[in-house]
């Protein structure tokens, strides 16, 4: 098999490394243009909506911000009805969600912004279940990328692995376009490298968060579509805590900490750390409720940043936790993915293939969907004393001291919490802080 696909530019393959919700989203996003997508994903897909190897932060709490329903329900049309048929819950951020900032409890207003809560199985498997539907859209389970194809300058396809009944067999799969969706386990610098590709310029930074987290049954009288986050309080208080409402009428709890505030996965000391976050309400809402297994622990890693914008690299693109992983407390990954997927659509439908054009109007897009969140997630990240790298300078320490004057007026103040509602669901830019309508009560009150 030739290791070269056909000239650029072709509507011919698509590869996509990683069949996750990035993954799926990108082919999706592909199969309109390219005459072929390939999937390579290196687990098994599960019957119906269960956990899988690949996706070990699919045991945690998850949330899909309303910048990111909308864009997966544009994408796919009725999925966001799908999922909430499956059991699904927009959980309102003006009343369903009970979110305590660092500055206290928002105030409360009237408002359609709303976050999505169920297990990340769900929202995998209806994704998955559409994109398998696509006549064009082909899936390698249980076969591992190994490397790319190609040279320095452009990569034209994969090297794979396939796991069968008479061993391991190598093969080839050439393309036109490769996209890495791989998440954080990418080895995408390693193979650009061997290919000698220059490397490509990364931000780093880590502040230790870790997770435990339960499921527990939600008793007959307790509120569907209500949510609790409790938020973290630097640099003295590093645990956070959520209660949200998941199918099968469930809660999933969790619980974490920044480097120093780790939490525990025993029984007992689970509940004894619900106990000590700032305030007492999830331990409260959960006393007497029964677990359905045990709480499970998480360590995501550090937040990485790969500049793929700045890349000469043909050929190739990276999105989802490939491209960027954040911290998990912000709830940003999944919509920021959401939004890649779309600006991949929107490239290689105006471009009409899967050519260089299509490609670096595709990486300068996921650059732009991409600054906001890590900025605003790594200048919170900063604050706690054990996180090494990020951001510095007079820049990061205005944007850490507005939003404290921003999160200290919300507490009183239902327009400025609106504001920052449309901010942290990511429907509005951050400027929308520096409005006069929320600059002067920021400002001067009244």
């Amino acid at each position: 098999m030739s290791s070269r696909g056909t000239a650029a530019g072709d509507r011919g393959t698509a590869v996509v490394i990683g069949g996750g919700l990035a993954g799926c989203l990108a082919a999706w996003a592909l199969h309109g243009v390219a005459e072929r997508v390939v999937v390579v994903e290196r687990d098994r897909y599960p019957d119906g909506a269960d956990f899988r190897p690949g996706v070990p932060q699919a045991k945690h709490g998850h949330l899909l911000l309303e910048a990111g329903q909308r864009t997966i329900d544009e994408l796919l049309p009725g999925a966001l009805a799908e999922l909430l048929a499956a059991g699904a819950t927009r959980v309102s951020l003006s009343g369903g969600l009970r979110w305590l900032t660092s500055a206290g409890w928002l105030a409360p207003y009237d408002s359609d912004l709303a976050v999505l809560t169920c297990s990340r199985p769900l929202i995998d498997q209806v994704v998955l279940d559409r994109v398998r539907a696509a006549p064009n859209v082909e899936f390698r389970t249980g076969t591992e990328v190994i490397g790319l194809l190609g040279d320095r300058h452009t990569v034209t396809g994969v090297q794979v692995n396939r796991r069968g009944r008479r061993g391991e067999e190598t093969a080839e799969i050439p393309a036109e376009l490769v996209v890495d969706a791989a998440g954080r386990a990418t080895h995408a610098a390693k193979w650009l490298s061997v290919l000698g590709a220059p490397a490509v310029p990364r931000d780093r930074v880590d502040a230790g968060v870790s997770y435990a987290t339960r499921f527990y049954h939600r008793p007959a009288d307790a509120p569907a579509d209500s949510a609790l986050y409790l938020q973290s309080h630097a640099p003295d208080q590093g645990r956070f805590g959520v209660l949200l409402p998941v199918e099968g009428d469930r809660w999933i709890v969790g619980m974490g900490g920044m480097r120093g505030y780790e939490p525990s996965i025993q029984p007992e000391e689970f509940e004894k750390q619900l106990g000590l976050l700032r305030d007492p309400c999830i331990a409260e809402t959960v006393t007497g409720a029964k677990p359905t297994g045990p709480a499970r622990g998480f360590v995501p890693g550090p937040s990485v940043w790969r500049h793929y914008e700045r890349s000469s690299t043909h050929g190739f693109l990276a999105l989802g936790d490939a491209s960027c992983t954040f911290n998990p407390v912000y709830g940003q990954g999944m919509t920021v993915a959401a939004l890649a997927a779309r600006a991949l659509r929107d490239a290689v439908r105006k471009h009409g293939d899967l050519g260089h054009a299509a490609v670096r109007e595709t990486r300068d897009a996921i650059a732009g969907v991409t600054r906001n969140p890590w900025q605003m997630a790594a200048g919170e990240d900063v604050r706690f004393a054990g996180t090494t790298g990020g951001p510095s300078g007079l820049q990061v320490k205005v944007q850490q001291r507005m939003l404290d004057r921003v999160l200290a007026r919300a507490v009183t103040d239902a327009r400025v919490a609106a504001a920052f509602h449309q901010v942290a669901a990511m429907v509005e830019p951050p400027t929308l802080l520096f409005r006069p309508s929320v600059l002067g009560p920021v400002l001067f009150g009244g």
